[in-house]
């Protein structure tokens, strides 16, 4: 196997080997790399790959990859590198005749212009004699140094890397997708990065059928399609499927050009669907509601002992809505994962979002079923609280009646009733159960807000406070004069 080197984007560190796993999935391409090299304040990482067809189509759709080399050398200095390229001069005459240009860069640092002519000329001896092409090269050649993250970078890099440019990742896609110029948009929209990544790592591909059951305004469905998968969707509030006039999940299909991949999109409770006992669906990509920027509902009554109005015993009022009930994050996840091991194929995936309070969070918080197992759990902060992408596979078949299992929480139906609005107290929704500590994610909107009260509670004391110094420090200016 040939060494190349991976540069990565410096975002979504957590992310970059889930989704170089499931790409060298989706394009059969077996790669070798060291995992305990791999760090999340370095962009770069040596990996081995058959050959540089492969490599390209590893990287032809990466969304968290800028660029893939063929490695030439590495070292702490340029007398390593100079070294190691002059060890092997069979590689020179391929490119002896073709155009070229040199790209010096460093991570964490600066490089003046000056700087980068001298480590250009230091590769003088590889006695290239095409043309010098700043704009549309034949090869590249990349040199790339790694100074860490510190504030004050260090004098000398802590690595370099020397290589030919085999291909680059499929960053562009971020602006196709950017949510600033979607036609059609609401507050829970995800936004184009991380629904391409996570379009990969359901290995969306043409022919496949995905299917997203809390569709809301449709981000998942056209990133998918993007990749050649056929895509439906389903929520239980269809205000959101519909839009306004000139703006909806369809005008945004028509934005995208994506008609004919983009199937159709349901009105449904995920609770309460109409398909049949089959194995529909190659993977399932969803944002489950939090509850925090829109309410997370299922159909029912919060009061299950009230009396259902009807007329004539059916349902038949063109004004008739059905009740609504909440729906806690710990009943979302459940249902999901029992859903999904009804109705994705075997091979088939789940990738979703966990939302969970940071401090609670624990690697046995995440739902487990019989049928499925998990590929990967990546983290995105957002101060005390997070949220998880789960990517789990589906690799045997469904036993009827299996449930999901969450840690302390399992056989608790209707977990909604387990608190009042009026009187919650986020530490004793922890352990309401049977005294045993529950996950991060249990009752998520609760703690979430609770939390934001108390944030807002305290940045009010300290204004009241800081009023008050004032008043009494002009009091004493008052009285001074």
């Amino acid at each position: 196997m040939i060494k190349y080197f991976i540069q990565f984007a410096q975002s979504h560190e957590d992310f970059r080997l889930p989704e170089l796993e499931s790409l060298a999935q989706i394009e059969n391409v077996k790669i070798s790399y060291n995992k305990e090299e791999y760090k999340d304040n370095c962009p770069f990482l040596i990996i081995e790959i058959e050959n540089e067809e492969e490599a390209t189509r590893l990287v032809k759709r990466a969304i968290l990859i800028r660029n893939i080399y063929e490695l030439w050398g590495v070292g702490k200095s340029y007398e390593e590198i100079h070294t190691q390229v002059k060890a092997k001069p069979e590689r020179w005459p391929a490119y002896d005749y073709k155009s070229f240009k040199f790209i010096v860069s460093a991570f964490g640092s600066t490089c003046s212009s000056d700087y980068q002519v001298r480590i250009i000329n230091s590769f003088a001896y590889l006695g290239f004699k095409g043309d010098i092409n700043l704009k549309n090269p034949e090869v590249t050649f990349g040199v790339l140094e790694d100074y860490g993250l510190d504030p004050v970078p260090p004098l000398e890099p802590f690595m370099i890397y020397f290589g030919r440019l085999i291909a680059s990742g499929n960053r562009d896609l971020i602006q196709t997708y950017n949510l600033k110029k979607r036609k059609y948009i609401g507050n829970t929209s995800m936004d184009a990065e991380l629904s391409l990544i996570m379009a990969n790592q359901a290995l969306a591909a043409p022919g496949k059928l995905i299917y997203d059951p809390f569709v809301g305004t449709g981000s998942f469905l056209f990133t998918c399609a993007q990749f050649g998968s056929f895509t439906m969707g389903s929520d239980i509030d269809g205000r959101q499927i519909r839009g306004q006039t000139n703006s909806s999940i369809k005008s945004n299909v028509e934005q995208y050009h994506l008609q004919g991949k983009v199937l159709d999109t349901f009105v449904f409770d995920i609770c309460h669907h109409p398909w049949r006992d089959n194995l529909w669906f190659d993977a399932i990509v969803t944002d489950p509601p939090y509850g925090v920027r829109a309410g997370a509902k299922t159909l029912g009554r919060k009061d299950p002992t009230k009396r259902q109005l009807t007329i004539g015993g059916t349902h038949e009022s063109k004004d008739y809505y059905p009740p609504t009930k909440p729906y806690e994050m710990s009943e979302i996840l459940s249902d999901l994962l029992e859903f999904a091991a009804r109705f994705l194929v075997l091979g088939g995936r789940l990738v979703y979002w966990l939302p969970t309070v940071v401090d609670e969070y624990s690697s046995s918080d995440l739902p487990e079923h019989s049928s499925m197992r998990l590929i990967s759990n990546s983290e995105q902060k957002f101060g005390q609280w997070a949220r998880r992408l789960v990517t789990m596979e589906k690799f045997k078949d469904n036993v009827i009646g299996e449930r999901a299992n969450i840690r302390n929480v399992k056989g608790i139906d209707n977990l909604s009733s387990v608190y009042k609005k009026k009187d919650v107290n986020s530490n004793e929704a922890e352990t309401n159960i049977e005294g045993k500590k529950k996950p991060g994610h249990y009752l998520f909107r609760e703690k979430y807000f609770s939390k934001s009260d108390k944030k807002q509670t305290w940045t009010r004391y300290k204004n009241k406070n800081r009023n008050q110094d004032d008043d009494e420090k002009k009091g004493d200016t008052d009285n001074a004069t």
